[in-house]
């Protein structure tokens, strides 16, 4: 489990981790030496080994080889890997300034159990940071590209959205290498606020992460609109709440 994952990312991450995900999270995060960090489905390390600094960093995920290859590529002493699973309960009187979550949120079967586990493992005023792609606009199977040519705009067609969907999707589409699949799970963006707010969060920060590609030939003016047009990744800072009267939905017996 996690080779195909590995091909796919590489050692620092796809084109878009360097260029726009990592980026990203590094200003958002602003960490200070002494603040700590959780990545949850950390995969191989690779938000771990762009972080240089003498930050506390715990890695999790639920494949032993990504906990594996994770190990071996980062030599930061700081740095600690774990196999086990963000939707139970992580047993450790550590707390964290920060949790993040890259491109793994969408992986996970039961986003509110993970969100709980966050709520559990994060300061007082620790944030969690989530980056998805976007749930709006990046559907797989139920998304796609159109192009009108009377009026010469490339236009993005959504089949389904408010409905959860889970998704099978298969790991070598093109060259057929291996049957292995993996499964996608979609929300609106109005079940992980509210799955948010039932653990004790309030979106503090959402921003829409564009495409920086540029196109040739004669649709690239075309299809560079239609890149600035519609993000490719969301992400999505939340801090705790001070309200907490509300219950948990187990707890109120729905």
């Amino acid at each position: 489990m996690g080779g195909w994952y590995k091909n796919v990312v590489g050692e620092k991450g796809h084109y878009y981790h360097q260029k726009i995900i990592l980026p990203g999270i590094l200003r958002l995060l602003k960490l200070q030496a002494n603040q700590k960090l959780l990545d949850l489905g950390c995969g191989q390390g690779v938000l771990g080994k762009c972080l240089t600094n003498h930050n506390l960093f715990w890695g999790l995920d639920l494949s032993d080889n990504l906990i594996s290859m994770a190990k071996t590529e980062d030599k930061n002493r700081n740095h600690k890997y774990f196999v086990g699973d963000a939707t139970k309960t992580i047993n450790t009187d550590e707390k964290f300034d920060w949790i993040t979550m890259i491109l793994a949120i969408q992986n996970m079967s039961k986003p509110f159990l993970v969100f709980k586990s966050c709520s559990n493992l994060l300061t007082e005023k620790g944030k969690l940071l989530i980056v998805m792609n976007h749930p709006t606009f990046r559907i797989p199977q139920n998304s796609d590209w159109g192009v009108d040519k009377e009026r010469l705009i490339q236009y993005r067609r959504i089949d389904r959205y408010m409905s959860p969907l889970e998704i099978g999707i298969e790991v070598s589409p093109f060259d057929k290498k291996t049957d292995e699949k993996t499964l996608s799970f979609h929300y609106p963006i109005s079940a992980y606020s509210e799955m948010l707010f039932d653990n004790g969060f309030m979106i503090e920060k959402i921003e829409e992460w564009v495409s920086d590609k540029k196109s040739t030939g004669s649709m690239a003016k075309v299809e560079d609109r239609a890149r600035r047009e519609f993000p490719l990744f969301m992400a999505i800072v939340a801090c705790r709440r001070q309200d907490k009267t509300r219950k948990f939905p187990e707890e109120q017996n729905l």
